[in-house]
């Protein structure tokens, strides 16, 4: 093994990534050293990048939480998968395990969770460390590009639909078709769902369509709520996943779903447009829930990679080399990604 790796290193707000090479980390107690063979960008790691989360808690960083790689090596006083194993590393790096979220199954707001790319270092880069007892183990043969944005993008809707506490059958509004909607789709249909795909893309609906979608609807339509309903009938619409980070379609929602329905915020906005105003008589008098959704626990991830593998789940991706990563984020800056782009070393 070479003593250096590459990596693109954040080293201040709202500037590119620095691509360079540094030392291969090594393991501490309870981690393994995985060399990466993909990492997904999400649009968290533009957020951490451009700075619109403030300054992330560690500085400078690695980016990136969407990994799939090999197992090469491990820390003292570890177990975990063997060395050779092709495992995969999330969004949720650690947390403290006794406080009283982690015991009642709440790993992702305990207050000394890690965030993978954000308060420990991430995947863009050739080699990262991971605790062992937070990764995922994949199957040898997996397709570690098309399956990477599960472990961020499909992990997270996974845990938004389980939390809905839906029916089979239920009619769902998944609205934002980019990166997350596309999982969000395949998830809902493997987990016995209606999808209604909502975007301002026609290419995004046809991919919605192709990956399950039941119906589609275009975003500016005069009337968003009514359409919903209108396709929902008298099922009613159960549920919207809003993974589009604008206003409006939290509003849209919000109106749309029918009574004791849920919405379930997932999308973030920047933080000079996150203040939503919402009548109170709607949600008491109708019984309508809003749900936060924030990525997934260990049982989460090992239940949404179960599912990923039984039904076939993967990402519809463009690959780019590890040296591209500042592309990769200024594209999804501009909004130029149709599904999902991933760094491979």
């Amino acid at each position: 093994m070479a003593n250096e790796m590459t990596r693109a290193l954040m080293q201040e707000m709202g500037a590119p990534l620095v691509l360079g090479c540094e030392a291969i980390p090594t393991p501490g107690p309870g981690e393994v050293l995985i060399r990466v063979f993909a990492c997904g960008v999400c649009h968290s790691d533009l957020h951490i990048v451009d700075g619109d989360w403030g300054l992330p808690p560690k500085l400078p960083l690695i980016p990136g939480h969407e990994v799939v790689g090999e197992v090469v090596s491990y820390g003292p006083d570890t177990t975990g998968p063997a060395v050779g194993a092709v495992v995969g590393v999330a969004w949720n790096g650690g947390a403290c395990g006794h406080c009283r979220a982690c015991l009642e199954g709440d790993e992702t707001i305990c207050r000394e969770s890690e965030g993978t790319g954000f308060s420990r270092d991430g995947g863009y880069a050739d080699y990262i460390v991971a605790r062992a007892a937070f990764v995922a183990e994949l199957p040898k043969d997996i397709d570690a590009a098309r399956f990477a944005p599960v472990l961020c993008a499909g992990v997270t809707t996974y845990r938004g639909l389980k939390r809905a506490q839906l029916r089979p059958g239920a009619y769902v509004a998944v609205i934002g078709c980019g990166g997350l909607g596309q999982m969000a789709v395949q998830y809902a249909r493997a987990m016995g769902f209606r999808p209604i795909a909502v975007d301002l893309d026609a290419g995004k609906l046809e991919l919605a369509t192709r990956l399950g979608a039941v119906a589609t609807v275009k975003g500016d339509v005069a009337d968003l709520p009514a359409e919903l309903r209108a396709i929902a009938g008298d099922a009613g619409l159960r549920a919207a996943i809003v993974v589009a980070p604008a206003l409006s379609a939290f509003t849209a929602a919000i109106a749309a779903i029918s009574p004791g329905g849920a919405v379930i915020f997932i999308a973030l906005p920047a933080k000079d447009r996150d203040t939503l105003p919402v009548s109170i008589s709607t949600l008491a008098n109708f019984e309508k829930r809003l749900i936060g959704s924030n990525v997934g626990t260990r049982a989460d991830l090992l239940e949404a990679v179960e599912l990923a593998l039984t039904a076939g789940i993967l990402a519809d991706v463009e690959t780019l080399p590890l040296a591209e990563a500042n592309t990769a984020l200024d594209r999804l800056r501009r909004g130029q990604v149709p599904g999902r782009l991933v760094l491979t070393t």
